[in-house]
């Protein structure tokens, strides 16, 4: 399909992740913003035209998420346009995905009017084939006899899915921050198996309090496995083939 990027940047966009209170988080949004709207740039006609792209966050934001739409929608019609575009960069579908987001879309649409179109796009882990080949690619840079994915998880039934199709596409097994099978149990599994040398990729956006906690559970398991190698990979972050997925979003 030919994309009239021409039209589509006449619309502004706005990145939605869950937030955090650590401030790492909200400097990676904004970077990767900007990155973003540096790359739609590139796809415009126009060498004078810059992509609007804003931030915003479920939680832990100034005000509430539809609250924050409303300010970037009334900022973009004073720019003269007349579609938004809600990005959510969330990996899973949970709750947040399902119910929350798209509720508080609703009610920014029934406060801001027919003079803005807000529309709201799929959440970035429904980009399932470039994920994993993203997560592929950086699995192979690594001398590691096996991968962990591991991920916040979801107590919705079936929001673990994607996931576990991920882990087996990339041969990998899957765990979990907040439900079972935790990354202890499988890192204890895989050493009964023989294994020496095990990598763990943390399936989130950013690094952040979670990665650090993440960081000093491998730190404390250490001791109880002499003989194993424990490699902790980076998160996502703000990388031009995270923007690449993004952009992706908007193309559907």
């Amino acid at each position: 399909m030919t994309i009239n990027w021409d039209k589509k940047l006449l619309s502004s966009y706005l990145l939605v992740t869950h937030g955090s209170r650590d401030p790492r988080s909200q400097l990676a949004l904004e970077k990767l913003a900007k990155l973003l709207s540096d790359r739609l740039a590139n796809l415009s006609n126009y060498a004078a035209f810059s992509p609007i792209v804003g931030t915003a966050t479920l939680e832990f934001g100034a005000t509430s998420l539809h609250g924050q739409i409303c300010e970037f929608g009334k900022y973009s019609l004073s720019l003269g346009l007349k579609e938004m575009q809600v990005l959510p960069l969330f990996l899973l579908p949970g709750v947040h995905v399902i119910e929350d987001i798209p509720a508080e879309v609703a009610i920014a649409q029934q406060i801001i009017g027919e003079k803005l179109t807000i529309n709201l796009r799929s959440h970035l882990g429904s980009q399932t084939v470039n994920l994993t080949n993203w997560l592929a690619n950086q699995m192979k840079s690594a001398t590691i006899e096996t991968w962990i994915l591991l991920s916040h998880g979801s107590r919705r039934t079936g929001g673990n899915l994607p996931v576990e199709e991920i882990a087996a596409k990339v041969n990998a097994i899957a765990a979990y921050w907040s439900v079972s099978p935790s990354l202890e149990t499988q890192i204890t599994n895989l050493v009964r198996g023989g294994h020496q040398k095990i990598g763990i990729m943390p399936y989130f956006l950013f690094n952040g309090g979670i990665t650090d906690a993440i960081g000093q559970t491998i730190k404390e398991l250490k001791p109880q496995f002499p003989h194993t190698e424990l490699h902790l990979a980076n998160p996502l972050g703000t990388s031009l083939e995270l923007v690449d997925l993004i952009r992706d979003l908007i193309e559907q």
